[in-house]
């Protein structure tokens, strides 16, 4: 079973793009990030046509999560818990039952936490600790846990192509750096570093200044696997090419297989 994350940057700038990709590629399972869409103004008919169901979690121009499947969606959940009064569409869950046991996936989008030392990081670092908490339960019951989405974190220096030039960014502080080695320390597996160890491994490119040319890059999108999913792990790999597709996002699609 192939699960995909993407933070596609507005569903309905990208519908043409998005709908040619899942045609071509076909994964049983897509984590949309930044859909920028309320869940009554979703472009849901043209998914569903190509057989996928839907569970949404949007608002009307930034944020908002999605997930595709190809299989029944159960379970779905809305929104990370531990703060009520946190209205941003930013996380959604479901299981999916498949062969060889339920797969629990996630769809989220971490909030980006610029300027530095503002309460957009205030904000950034306390959304990390509460997902922190959520997985720590979700441990608990020891099933296969998918976790896909836009994380806003550069992990390591090797993990941009110019490390030096994000040291004042929100992404690549030492705080959410270090609430990231916190989660892998849970027992996550990052399954992109699973797989692909080296450097000049990156996910997103700006808009700005060329960096898609220069290959100018970070890696932000990640997929982080409970034990029970890690040890179901085929491959991973990174859609790289699309990003130089008419009207792209600035990010790219991470794709996951595991055994069904």
């Amino acid at each position: 079973m192939r699960i995909a994350t993407w933070n596609i940057n507005g569903v309905k700038a990208r519908i043409e793009t998005l709908l040619g990709w899942l045609t071509a590629v076909r994964p049983e399972v897509v984590l949309l990030q930044e859909t920028k869409s309320p869940d009554d103004g979703f472009p849901a008919a043209p998914f569903e046509d190509l057989g996928y169901n839907l569970a949404l979690h949007g608002q009307k121009g930034f944020n908002g999560v999605a997930i595709l499947s190809k299989l029944p969606l159960e379970d779905v959940s809305r929104g990370l818990p531990g703060d009520p009064s946190d209205d941003q569409c930013r996380f959604i869950e479901a299981e999916i039952s498949v062969g060889r046991g339920a797969v629990r996936v996630a769809s989220l989008y971490l909030p980006n936490g610029n300027p530095v030392g503002t309460d957009k990081f205030a904000y950034k670092l306390a959304w990390t600790e509460r997902l922190e908490a959520w997985i720590g339960d979700r441990l608990r019951l020891e099933e296969a846990l998918v976790l896909g989405g836009d994380y806003n974190i550069i992990p390591e220096p090797r993990d941009a192509r110019y490390p030096e030039n994000w040291a004042a960014d929100a992404l690549f502080q030492p705080e959410p750096r270090l609430q990231w080695r916190r989660l892998l320390n849970l027992g996550l597996t990052d399954a992109v570093r699973a797989a692909a160890p080296f450097a000049d491994v990156y996910t997103f490119w700006d808009y700005q200044a060329g960096a898609w040319q220069k290959n100018n890059g970070i890696r932000i999108d990640h997929f982080l696997l409970s034990p029970q999913a890690a040890d179901r792990m085929v491959a991973v790999s990174i859609d790289k090419g699309i990003r130089a597709a008419d009207k792209p996002s600035d990010h790219v699609p991470v794709i996951l297989e595991i055994e069904a």
